[in-house]
C-alpha cells in the first residue's frame, strides 16, 4: 500500500498550493490543520523549526518546509503527473526560474504587506510606508510574470508554477476584480486555473 504524506497547513496559507499538488498527483495524504494558537505552533515547531506552514512529512518520515521547495520536489518525484517539465531541459530551467522568482519576489512582498510592523524597528510607526512599498513591489512583480503568460507560466504546458502563481495572486489585499483589471492576463490565468478539479476541491477545503 502506498504510504501517506502528511501536510500541516492552515486555511488561506501557503499550504493551499501544496495540497493542490498532492491532489493533482493523486497521492494519499493526511491533512492536518494547524491553528495560530501558541500550543499548536509549539507542536509544529517540533517538526518545522520555523513554526510556519506548510510543512510536509514525506512517506519516509523526512520533513520538508518552504512551499516552493515542496512543490518542486513533489513535481519531480511524480513525473507522470506532468506538473513540471523533464529535468535538464530548457523548459525545466524556466520552470525553476519562475518558481524561485515567485518565492523570492512575489511571496516576500506579501509578508511585508500583511505583517508590515515586523519589518521596522519602529514597528507601527513605519507600517503604512512599508505596506505601500510592498504592495507596489507585489503588483510590479505580478505584472512581470503576467506578461509572460501564454496562457500558462510555461506557455502551453500547465505546471505547478501555475498553482503557485494562482495562490499568490489570490492574496492581493484589494478586490480581485481590481487586480485583474490591472493585469488582464493574470485574470484570464486565474479563471483557467480555478477550473481544474484539484484546485476547486482545495478551494472548498480552505473555505470551510
Amino acid at each position: 500500500m502506498q504510504k501517506l504524506y502528511k501536510l500541516y497547513g492552515r486555511q488561506g496559507s501557503g499550504s493551499f498550493a501544496v495540497q493542490v499538488a498532492l491532489e493533482e498527483i493523486g497521492a494519499p495524504y493526511e491533512q492536518i490543520w494547524v491553528s495560530k494558537e501558541p500550543q499548536d505552533v509549539a507542536r509544529l515547531r517540533e517538526l518545522n523549526p520555523t513554526g510556519r506552514v506548510p510543512a510536509l512529512v514525506l512517506p519516509d518520515g523526512t520533513v520538508m518546509f518552504e512551499s516552493a521547495a515542496i512543490l518542486i520536489h513533489l513535481a519531480m518525484s511524480h513525473p507522470r503527473s506532468h506538473l513540471a517539465p523533464e529535468p535538464a531541459t530548457t523548459a525545466n530551467a524556466l520552470f525553476l526560474q519562475w518558481m524561485v522568482f515567485l518565492s523570492a519576489n512575489v511571496y516576500e512582498p506579501v509578508l511585508r504587506m500583511y505583517y508590515s510592523a515586523r519589518y521596522s524597528a519602529r514597528g507601527d510607526a513605519d507600517a503604512d510606508a512599508i505596506r505601500e512599498q510592498s504592495t507596489a513591489d507585489f503588483l510590479a512583480n505580478l505584472g512581470l510574470i503576467s506578461e509572460k503568460l501564454a496562457p500558462y507560466v510555461l506557455g502551453a504546458q500547465y505546471s505547478i508554477a501555475d498553482v503557485y502563481l494562482y495562490m499568490l495572486g489570490s492574496w492581493y489585499p484589494g478586490e480581485k476584480a481590481q487586480l485583474h483589471a490591472l493585469l488582464p492576463r493574470l485574470g484570464a490565468h486565474a479563471a483557467r486555473v480555478s477550473g481544474r478539479p484539484a484546485v476547486a476541491k482545495v478551494e472548498a477545503d480552505h473555505a470551510q
